[in-house]
């Protein structure tokens, strides 16, 4: 008979953003398993900021595995596939991207900067203003200036009509990036690897489920029964309500 699986995002569903799993949510997900619901983690970060979050092995501890919104996909800690951004547009498009990026961030006027502005991932660009070396104080300091003035979505605004040409989806997450890749390569692509004759029910816990955020596709999905969710103790509160 066909079962349940429960995919998660990460940062604010599973973990504080950028923080590690608890003791008390690892306990959890393993009582969600005894309960024969599938478990599947569903990230935009690479699988190594995956293994600093949930652990070392995290992928032998669930059953699918899909970092970068799953252009890296395991399953049973086996490699699916892996599919790549540079191969896709090609590498004049995407130093395009890159120059035009670099040249836009050197006049933008936030508090403090720091370094890492553009992480080049697998599937994605990975773009931050304030640069992803801020310390975890310059992160909420940004986030809370980010909402009032918009950095962020401004940024990506205009990256959105300097591309145009690229069908590019440009998706805000987290505190202090956003990712940048092609159209239809969002949270959904995971979902080629999730078989809907072995899984009738495809639930997804996300916190960035608003428009424009990293897990509103996925959310919205005709094949997934979307969650909000606004903590991991409001992951777990959700869950016990739904298969416990």
């Amino acid at each position: 008979m066909p079962g349940k699986i429960a995919l998660f995002d990460v940062d604010g569903t599973l973990t504080i953003p950028r923080g590690e799993v608890t003791q008390g949510t690892l306990t959890f997900l393993s009582e969600l398993k005894s309960k024969g619901v599938t478990i599947g983690i569903v990230g935009g970060s690479d699988l190594a900021k995956q293994k600093e979050q949930l652990g070392e092995d995290v992928l032998s501890r669930y059953e699918f595995n899909f970092s970068q919104n799953g252009l890296v996909a395991y399953r049973k800690g086996e490699l699916i596939e892996e599919t790549s951004i540079s191969s896709h547009l090609g590498e004049e498009n995407i130093k395009r991207v890159v120059n035009w990026t670099m040249r836009y961030l050197s006049e933008v006027d936030i508090p403090i900067k720091r370094g890492t502005f553009i992480e080049f991932r697998m599937g994605m660009l990975n773009i931050s203003p304030i640069g992803r070396n801020c310390s975890r104080e310059e992160r909420n300091a940004f986030e809370e200036f980010d909402l009032k003035n918009g950095i962020r979505a401004t940024m990506v605004e205009k990256m959105k009509e300097e591309f145009k040409d690229l069908n590019l989806t440009f998706s805000i997450g987290g505190q202090i990036s956003f990712d940048v890749f092609p159209q239809g390569w969002d949270k959904t692509f995971c979902l080629r690897y999730v078989d809907a004759t072995e899984f009738d029910e495809i639930h997804f816990f996300g916190d960035k489920t608003f428009e424009g955020g990293n897990d509103y596709e996925i959310f919205m999905s005709d094949r997934t029964v979307g969650h909000t969710v606004t903590s991991p103790e409001d992951t777990e509160k959700q869950c016990r309500e739904l298969f416990f």
